[in-house]
């Protein structure tokens, strides 16, 4: 059974930066890809950017330049380091990945940007 933990969640201000972490256990061998999504409240679950076991990276046009997303594909760990916060990029964030034919999905950890 894989099991997705994120950490990392946390108040900020607009302008500021914070980071995430991903650490899947119970899978013997290296993920394939590791996705970030979010939900904002009262909007459905988004893809935000994913991290390929290879290298690599893609994102959602509303993150791209700010968040950066990266692999430690030994410890199946990711992190999502996101800067240039924005009120919108408020949501709880989850981290999830498709391993043998099924959807993994982390518990969420919140992110709120406000001032």
């Amino acid at each position: 059974q894989v099991q997705l933990v994120e950490s990392g969640g946390g108040f900020v201000q607009p302008g500021g930066s914070l980071g995430l972490s991903c650490s899947a256990s119970g899978v013997s061998f290296s993920i394939g890809t590791m996705d970030w999504y979010r939900q904002a409240p009262g909007k459905q679950r988004e893809w935000v950017a994913s991290a390929a076991r290879g290298g690599h990276t893609m994102y959602a046009n509303s993150v791209k330049g700010r968040f950066t997303v990266y692999r430690e594909n030994a410890k199946n760990t990711m992190t999502l380091q996101m800067n240039s916060l924005k009120f919108e990029d408020t949501a709880v964030y989850y981290c999830g990945s498709y391993v043998e034919n099924r959807q993994y999905w982390g518990q969420g950890t919140q992110v709120t940007v406000s001032t």
